[in-house]
């Protein structure tokens, strides 16, 4: 068995057939450590009757099966903790709530998607993604020597843990908004427009993530969903991740105006860098068509041009002085407009 020290757990039970045990971490009286999650494991920790936490991560089939029949949580809770990609909810069931709530997490989402079974008598997390908001909280209760007194508060921990971690999150998000500004003021390209879009990408799921998040809490706040256990100074810390997640939203909301603001200034800048080379294409070619002009009159068989423009010196007067002189005018005209 790997577990940290303190912890005193039961060893892991024997894997599944064609299925590896699934490794999960608990924290109970004893400290914290990581089991295999197992029937005996589950049973053991029941029988014991002190509070514990168990977080299981990147689940099995079976390890749901014994969430059904070992915990005895009802059939349609266990069905939406199979089902990823749930929206942020708050279940209220006869002897445990179920909770959906998300995260931040370094991956591809930048999300990390939590389904909680909470009771007056254990907690019971199951995520896929990597979590880092729980290992400050796994290291809090790791020396711990005597039973959870305060379930709620372990419970309010994970909840901030999972909230505020999406602060570093969205703060490399307004320093990266800052350095788009100045790079597309400097030189824009494709790449930065690539990254807005990509950008206001992540920013849509989290909003997706939080905003009903947010809303699940304000039921909370308004007493139409109560927690088992709660007491009235519980609802002081709820209130705070409350306040959190509205925090979060609104970042969220400012980020997502910010980027769409750069993603105007940005076709902006194009739009007048494009107008700037099509102002000097039209200069060039408005000097080269008197040229057009005089070569093709000059190339005409006239008798006139025949007799009278036969040497270089009426060629450099009628020719060459008149174009120079058709070219000026021009110049000193678009200076006038303040073309160049």
């Amino acid at each position: 068995m790997d577990h940290d020290e303190g912890a005193t757990l039961a060893p892991p039970a024997p894997a599944r057939e064609g299925e590896a045990p699934s490794v999960c971490h608990v924290v109970h009286h004893e400290g914290s450590g990581r089991v295999h999650f197992s029937r005996e494991t589950v049973e053991g920790l029941l029988s014991g009757g002190a509070f514990f936490w168990l977080d299981l991560d990147q689940p099995s089939r079976g390890d749901f099966e014994i969430l059904r029949d070992v915990f005895g949580f009802h059939p349609l809770a266990v069905e939406d903790s199979e089902q990823f990609g749930q929206r942020a909810k708050i279940d209220e069931y006869d002897d445990f709530i179920f909770l959906v709530v998300y995260g931040a997490a370094p991956d591809e989402d930048d999300l990390v998607e939590v389904h909680c079974f909470y009771s007056e008598r254990f907690l019971v997390t199951v995520h896929r993604d990597d979590c880092p908001a729980f290992e400050e909280i796994r290291r809090r209760y790791a020396t711990l020597e005597k039973p959870i007194a305060h379930p709620s508060l372990l419970l309010y921990r994970i909840l901030d843990g999972l909230v505020d971690s999406f602060f570093p999150i969205l703060a490399d998000f307004d320093d990266r908004i800052d350095e788009l500004e100045d790079g597309i003021f400097r030189r824009a390209d494709d790449r930065q427009l690539q990254e807005i879009f990509r950008m206001k990408r992540l920013l849509v799921g989290m909003r997706k993530s939080v905003t009903p998040q947010r809303d699940a809490f304000a039921r909370l706040m308004g007493g139409v969903a109560e927690l088992p256990g709660l007491e009235d100074e519980d609802e002081r810390y709820l209130r705070d991740v409350y306040d959190h997640l509205i925090r979060i939203s609104d970042l969220i909301d400012s980020y997502r105006d910010l980027l769409t603001g750069a993603m105007d200034v940005y076709l902006s800048t194009v739009s007048n860098r494009l107008n700037s080379v099509m102002k000097q294409l039209t200069i060039i070619a408005t000097i080269f068509l008197p040229l057009s002009w005089l070569t093709g009159f000059f190339g005409q068989n006239f008798g006139f041009e025949v007799r009278h423009i036969a040497g270089a010196p009426a060629f450099l007067v009628l020719g060459v002085l008149s174009e120079l002189a058709v070219v000026a005018v021009m110049l000193a005209y678009f200076k006038r407009r303040g073309w160049f």
